[in-house]
């Protein structure tokens, strides 16, 4: 088999991985290792002159219209770096298509395009922004190496370059790009560890939100995934919030993934309630009523003791809004504290459409459930007396959404 290469080959070198006999026949393979036991059969074989192209290297390009130059750079460069000469910022950018260099040598005067033209356009490319560039040049006043460094260039050589600063310079600045890549990896990493971590830390939060909710909802006999369609009525009231933009003030500032796990939490209070009471088999006294609203002050202050033993707060404040807030009525008859309009939070205005669809949708010891159609033509009776008439309005439009969960979650029509 016949190599090709798109670099000149010589008998018996080695290109990346792969090892050319000296009529050009490819002896191992871009996957094979490269051993000391390979290398001694080789030579067994009489295949002198084994040469390791080293595919470490680094690359640089030098770019210089002037022949002379070119040639004199490579000398002196070849030794210790893979030189790619450019004749023309043209090329330079023909051979970046193909070729992404470590450094770039770069001639300011040259016609066509000159330096400070070149370096613009590299600046300007992503994939090119990067790649640190050196000015070469004959010019030796300020402002051209003034302007030339605030165009990106990160050094300045004037001609005739000494080869020992030349090569110090570019190893230096090599060393610099490399330093600024580890960095720019290790902030990455860190980033994603950061990332990892606090979705640990959320996903954990969840968990804790859902294992109580479970809690009280295993206490409540008759509610059974209350919890779990609330939460997805939520979501839909939301989706469709930021859909239209309203409330968008409001809204923005939210981190939904906090808000709709802290939903959760909104008849937490329950959980301090008499079996006798939350599980009573039929209509509850006006005094048992009673006591079943205090629920709301027992959840609160559940959640406001769980806030004082933690420093992550998001998710609580939505939850304890939620929680004392979603019984309280558009038009101040509700409870606890009789808030009334737009003194409601938000959340607690959009847990209450929420809540009360699920409550009508489901069976209860007093009454039988209601179909979507009806429960939905409550919700709209409440607009402006129970409910916010511009969430009522916001309801009606995904009321077959709601529909829709009611039915897969309960088997609702």
């Amino acid at each position: 088999m016949k190599s090709i290469a798109t670099e000149q080959a010589r008998p018996g070198q080695i290109l990346g991985r792969q090892i050319l006999s000296g009529d050009g026949v490819l002896l191992a393979g871009q996957g094979e290792a490269i051993t000391e036991n390979l290398l001694q059969v080789l030579k067994r074989l009489k295949i002198e002159n084994i040469v390791i192209a080293d595919s470490e290297r680094k690359k640089v390009l030098l770019v210089d219209d002037n022949m002379t130059n070119l040639t004199t750079g490579k000398d002196m460069l070849k030794d210790q770096y893979k030189v790619y000469p450019v004749p023309s910022a043209e090329i330079m950018f023909d051979l970046l298509g193909n070729i992404i260099p470590d450094l770039i040598l770069l001639d300011i005067e040259m016609p066509v395009m000159n330096g400070y033209e070149a370096i613009k356009r590299l600046k300007s490319k992503p994939d090119w922004a990067e790649i640190p560039v050196i000015f070469l040049t004959s010019k030796t006043d300020e402002g051209s190496e003034l302007e030339g460094l605030s165009l990106g260039a990160i050094d300045y050589v004037a001609k005739p370059f000494s080869a020992p600063l030349l090569l110090k310079r570019i190893e230096n600045h090599l060393f610099s790009a490399m330093q600024k890549k580890q960095l720019k990896a290790f902030n990455t990493s860190l980033e994603e560890m950061v990332h990892q971590k606090t979705a640990e830390v959320f996903n954990l939060q969840n968990a804790v939100l859902g294992t109580v909710a479970d809690l009280v909802e295993f206490r409540d006999d008759v509610t059974g995934g209350h919890i779990t369609r609330t939460q997805k009525y939520l979501e839909i009231l939301l989706d469709k919030l930021v859909e239209e933009k309203i409330y968008a003030d409001e809204v923005s500032g939210w981190d939904m993934e906090h808000l709709l796990p802290s939903a959760q939490l909104h008849d937490v209070g329950k959980i301090g309630i008499s079996d006798m009471i939350l599980n009573k088999p039929g209509k509850l006294t006006p005094e048992e009523f009673k006591i079943m609203q205090g629920h709301v002050a027992i959840g609160v202050e559940a959640i406001k003791k769980i806030e004082q033993k933690t420093t992550e707060h998001a998710f609580l404040r939505h939850a304890g809004r939620i929680a004392g807030t979603h019984h309280e009525k558009w038009d101040g008859s509700g409870y606890p504290d009789g808030l009334s309009g737009e003194n409601i939070p938000l959340e607690g205005r959009l847990m209450a459409i929420a809540d009360v669809y699920d409550a009508l949708i489901s069976v209860r010891p007093y009454k039988r459930p209601f179909s979507a159609d009806e429960a939905r033509q409550i919700i709209e009776d409440g607009k402006g007396t129970h409910f916010d008439p511009v969430l009522v309005d916001v309801f009606s439009k995904v009321a077959n959404k709601f529909a829709e969960v009611a039915k897969k979650e309960q088997g609702v029509q």
